[in-house]
């Protein structure tokens, strides 16, 4: 533990920490917004400890409360599908027995990774992953549960407008992405989809419909071969 800790840098452990925070901003909304829809206590608990899957978790509360549980599984599971060739990319960093490659994996996020491949060194890179995936684990935990006892105190969500942080949330989860060009354009065409659907399906399916919005991202242009002739 003592040479984990020595490796760690000033300039990793102030970026994490910076995360961590707006994990716990984050996880204190999904806490709130969960018990306030009606999710017993123990379920969000659970549902934080054993998914830890961040705009998963809101997209399920929010799709389970409009009653189409379906969709939230589904949802769920392509939200989660990136998670494949993550676990690719730093299949390395998991190295050792099953049940590190297994705490590993359950740990798994977009940050986590993030920090991961920022790192060159194989070393380095093992401890980027362990420190982000364990810190945001840990802070998502407190979020919610600080969050459980917020919604609790508000009781009706529609009292003090906390039904509009489900959708505000996954809008502030999004926003990075709106700033290139393609995550703008599947924004567009899927909220153009889901508005449409919304009218003519059952709730919940609107939002399943909108990943056809995808098609909009178009291909990534390939780099050019060098000293190959065309």
């Amino acid at each position: 533990m003592r040479t984990f800790w020595r490796t760690v840098e000033p300039r990793l452990a102030r970026d994490v920490a910076a995360v961590s925070v707006a994990v716990i901003v984050v996880g204190v909304s999904f806490g709130a917004i969960a018990v306030a829809s009606g999710t017993p206590t123990w379920a969000v608990v659970a549902f934080s400890v054993f998914v830890f899957a961040g705009g998963s978790q809101f997209l399920a509360v929010g799709l389970v409360a409009a009653g189409n549980p379906i969709a939230a599984i589904l949802g769920g599971l392509l939200l989660n599908a990136r998670h494949l060739p993550f676990g690719l990319a730093i299949a390395d960093v998991l190295g050792g027995g099953w049940g590190r490659r297994l705490i590993g994996s359950h740990l798994l996020i977009d940050e986590a990774v993030a920090f991961a491949m920022a790192e060159t060194e194989p070393s380095r890179r093992r401890v980027a992953y362990w420190l982000t995936a364990v810190s945001l684990f840990c802070c998502w935990q407190v979020g919610t549960v600080g969050g459980i006892f917020l919604g609790n105190a508000v009781g009706d969500p529609a009292r003090f407008g906390l039904d509009a942080a489900f959708p505000a949330a996954i809008v502030a989860l999004l926003m990075p992405r709106l700033r290139e060009a393609a995550g703008l354009r599947v924004a567009v065409l899927g909220s153009a989809i889901a508005v449409g659907a919304t009218f003519v399906v059952p709730a919940g399916l609107p939002v399943m419909l909108a990943l056809a919005g995808l098609v909009a991202a178009g291909r990534r242009p390939r780099p050019a071969l060098l000293g190959v002739a065309s």
